[in-house]
């Protein structure tokens, strides 16, 4: 795959800095356009790999030691493969380490590395930029040692370091989609079977993403509320329906019936979690009929469950998407990501009304004094070795 201004950049430095020419790995960002928090749940989820995301240089050192360096953050770190493991400093370096030691623990090779990180995502805007870099690191670590990883195993091993080493109890979307992104194509993810469904994006819609320019300060430990409460749900409704697995089990029809008994806030959890899986069949097969007007009525029926019975929604949100209802040239919106901040993605004709990026800026702007930044994105293909055949294909 050709190099990008912003890859050759990264190699360069690498180049001065280390007097070693690297080896590249690519590692994309992603939307995902409807199915929020539904992984975790055993559900359906239907995301897209972006034309962003992070790259990682690595060359071989002759000691046991990771030294790697962020160019984003200006900021470089060592990681003694000798020495016990740590995990959940709160900094970056956890993804770090919580890759190299995963890959160690299946038994697989990690051998001393220069790493350096460079990166065109935005740091907590949901677009899930820490997926791309541990599966980036994944493939990096694993590829300069000779030792390659299935990608499935990608996938987990990316769940793994954020449950032991972040402290996130994330599900499977965001790692998945970066390993089996394709280019102009969204995947309807079952996450129960890890099976999943292509749902063709070609040329037919644009989607642009708007940043509110808000990060997710809480976003780690109400993510973890949020699937403690799900559990919780769950286990009151199995007393009504024991068949019941998971919130994926649940009919809609099943829980108006019991919702009643259900305590709260884990009635409205279970409210959402049921009825976005049901919106997300929905959508997957709206979009393969190109029937976008339903799809994006489908987005905004997401973002308001979001917002009300989830509850991870906030103002900026809001805003953002309550600016494009009743937009003849908007199909839909919605909040994409774990929520408190983050972007949006607005659904729109393929030819983008190049009024809207004026409008959206200057009502955000005039409400909350922050201009937004907004940019269009395209269906990309999943992480591979830069000027190589990709590795990771399904």
């Amino acid at each position: 795959m050709r190099m990008n201004p912003a890859t050759t950049e990264l190699a360069r430095i690498f180049t001065n800095r280390f007097n070693q020419n690297p080896r590249l790995f690519y590692a994309p960002g992603r939307i995902n356009v409807i199915g929020e928090h539904t992984d975790y749940n055993d559900g359906f989820v239907m995301p897209f790999a972006i034309d962003r995301g992070v790259t990682i240089a690595v060359c071989k050192r002759n000691d046991n030691r990771l030294v790697v360096e962020s160019l984003e953050l200006g900021e470089t770190a060592v990681v003694d493969l000798d020495q016990p493991e740590q995990c959940r400093r709160g900094t970056w370096l956890d993804y770090v380490e919580g890759v190299a030691r995963c890959i160690a623990k299946r038994g697989k090779k990690v051998v001393g590395t220069n790493v350096m990180i460079g990166s065109t995502l935005p740091i907590g805007a949901g677009l899930s930029s820490s997926a791309a870099l541990e599966v980036g690191l994944t493939l990096a670590l694993s590829g300069i040692a000779e030792d390659p990883i299935d990608p499935i195993e990608v996938v987990r091993l990316a769940q793994e370091v954020e449950h032991r080493f972040v402290g996130t109890q994330s599900g499977i979307m965001d790692p998945y989609i970066a390993v089996f992104g394709q280019h102009d194509t969204c995947l309807l993810i079952d996450c129960r079977t890890l099976q999943h469904r292509r749902i063709s994006i070609l040329g037919d819609v644009s989607f642009v993403v708007c940043d509110s320019g808000i990060k997710h300060q809480l976003a780690s430990s109400e993510y973890n509320r949020r699937k403690a409460q799900c559990v919780s749900g769950l286990q009151q409704i199995q007393k009504f329906f024991p068949r019941v697995t998971s919130l994926r089990d649940v009919e809609y029809s099943e829980f108006l019936r019991i919702e009643q008994f259900i305590s709260e806030p884990e009635r409205r959890r279970c409210r959402h979690v049921i009825t976005e899986n049901q919106r997300t069949l929905e959508a997957a097969e709206a979009f393969e009929r190109q029937d976008f007007r339903s799809a994006g009525e489908l987005m905004y029926a997401s973002h308001d469950s979001l917002r009300n019975d989830y509850e991870v929604s906030c103002d900026e949100l809001d805003a953002l998407v309550d600016a494009t209802r009743n937009r003849d040239r908007v199909f839909g919106a919605r909040m994409t990501g774990g929520g408190f901040g983050g972007c949006t993605i607005n659904l729109l004709p393929r030819e983008v009304d190049p009024e809207f990026e004026q409008f959206m800026s200057q009502a955000y702007t005039a409400k909350f004094g922050i201009r937004p930044a907004i940019f269009k994105v395209r269906a990309s293909d999943g992480a591979h070795e830069v000027n190589a055949i990709p590795k990771l294909r399904d």
